[in-house]
């Protein structure tokens, strides 16, 4: 098999992939969420997006509400929000995205991300200097 004909096969296996993935996961916020660290992974930033607010839709937007692995979903789901969002550059959105995801898990790591985009968010805004 040539090197052309392996490349071939890995694009059909991703697209059968992502097909088999979106068809099937139209109500399952944990399907939807894998599949959007798949499309993150690729580079696919916009379609990680779009999954990543379906998890969120999905889910009740009342934390009493939901179960504790809903809870973590919603919450991971916030959290590669922020993160999609600042490889677009689109600081402002991160920081509410990060906002959410704290104030459902407030750990540590969520309060560092939280730090860094208000960080940069200032960086961008102010220049050098001024995020101290």
């Amino acid at each position: 098999m040539t090197g052309r004909q392996i490349i071939s096969k890995g694009r059909l296996l991703g697209a059968m992939l992502v097909a088999l993935l979106a068809f099937g996961c139209s109500e399952n916020p944990s399907q939807h969420l894998d599949l959007g660290m798949w499309y993150y992974q690729k580079g696919l930033i916009d379609d990680a997006i779009l999954e990543y607010k379906e998890v969120v839709r999905l889910l009740p937007s009342e934390p009493r509400q939901m179960t504790r692995s809903e809870l973590e979903l919603v919450s991971r789901a916030h959290y590669n929000l922020a993160i999609a969002y600042t490889k677009k550059d689109w600081y402002e959105l991160a920081l509410v995205e990060a906002k959410k995801n704290f104030d459902l898990r407030a750990t540590q790591e969520n309060y560092q991300l939280l730090e860094l985009i208000e960080k940069r968010q200032a960086l961008e805004t102010y220049g050098p200097g001024v995020s101290d």
